[in-house]
């Protein structure tokens, strides 16, 4: 062979082989999430997810990638959004956040599922049964929701004269009729009397807030709702403007400046429907991994803000408190 022959023939292979190496290296497996609300706020959220990835050998960017679809705290939003994933035929579809839930499982039998929410999956219908799910959809579950009446009890131990207990609840969520339902039955049963605000716009907590203030209502209940919640910074300086005692769900309206928080940690959830989507990803069918209840609760005080409000937390609140914010 010709010295110019052998140097154009390197050349051509010089130009081949890479190309060929691309297209034997095998493609990484895309992980859909989806979420109502938005990544403002839900950061650590997602990194414990990442951490629950991680620990089934699934580190993002390297052997795996996240597709992230926000619906900005419109629900109406999710069924598009969640077509678009079983479009692109994602490996899994995370659905963080009740309304996601239903919408995910409505929009594929076939890709499979992972959930997060703090209501009764088999009540609404994701699941068969927390033992045996069935069909392609399990997850984790936290108490939030099932917790509600005792954080009516809770705020009625911080403010025993207050007849009247106002509940803010986003109508739209799927659990938030649950929810009502319990706190009706509880309310009576403690002799307290119930008013009702909805808000589902960030505008509307601010005319909800307001009214609840010219009412002269003293006790708040926030329900358990990925929108209400991504708006915690908002609804923490509303109550201390109008001086209105609230209790929530979850301890990062607490960490916020919130007066109480009493419900389960959110979080490891997260972190735990990381681990069964990696092992998903391994190989494992979510008709067979039973669905995790995170069973622990915690009551979280915020002194500093009891202290801004003229509010006195009775001894017997604090002993029970996990952690006091002071």
């Amino acid at each position: 062979m010709k010295r110019r022959e052998f140097v154009s023939l390197l050349g051509s292979a010089a130009v081949v082989w890479p190309v060929a190496a691309w297209a034997q290296k095998p493609m990484m497996p895309v992980i859909g999430f989806i979420n109502g609300t938005s990544p403002q706020g839900y950061g650590h959220f997602v990194a414990a997810f990442r951490r629950g990835l991680a620990e089934t050998g699934y580190v993002e960017g390297q052997n795996v990638e996240i597709e992230y679809r926000w619906a900005e705290g419109h629900y109406d939003r999710l069924p598009a959004l969640a077509a678009d994933l079983v479009g692109r035929r994602v490996a899994v579809i995370v659905a963080t956040s009740t309304p996601a839930n239903l919408v995910a499982k409505q929009a594929t039998a076939q890709i499979p599922i992972v959930f997060t929410t703090s209501s009764d999956p088999v009540e609404l219908g994701l699941v068969a049964s927390l033992d045996r799910p069935g069909g392609n959809v399990t997850g984790a579950v936290t108490l939030n929701v099932e917790v509600v009446s005792k954080r009516l009890e809770l705020l009625h131990e911080l403010l025993p004269n207050a007849s009247v207990v106002a509940a803010l609840v986003n109508p739209v969520n799927p659990n938030a009729k649950t929810q009502s339902r319990a706190l009706e039955a509880a309310a009576r049963s403690i002799g307290l009397q119930l008013d009702t605000v909805n808000a589902t716009t960030e505008s509307e907590i601010d005319v909800a807030l307001a009214e609840l203030g010219e009412r002269g209502r003293s006790a708040l209940l926030v329900d358990t709702d990925a929108f209400l919640f991504s708006r915690r910074a908002q609804l923490v300086d509303l109550a201390k403007r109008y001086a209105i005692s609230t209790i929530f769900d979850r301890r990062e309206y607490a960490e916020a400046g919130g007066l109480v928080s009493y419900g389960g940690n959110v979080e490891d959830v997260y972190r735990l429907a990381g681990t069964y989507t990696g092992r998903i990803l391994k190989g494992d069918k979510p008709a067979d991994l039973p669905v995790i209840q995170s069973t622990a609760v915690q009551l979280i005080v915020n002194l500093k803000t009891a202290n801004t409000l003229g509010v006195t937390v009775p001894m017997s609140l604090l002993a029970r408190a996990n952690e006091v914010i002071e």
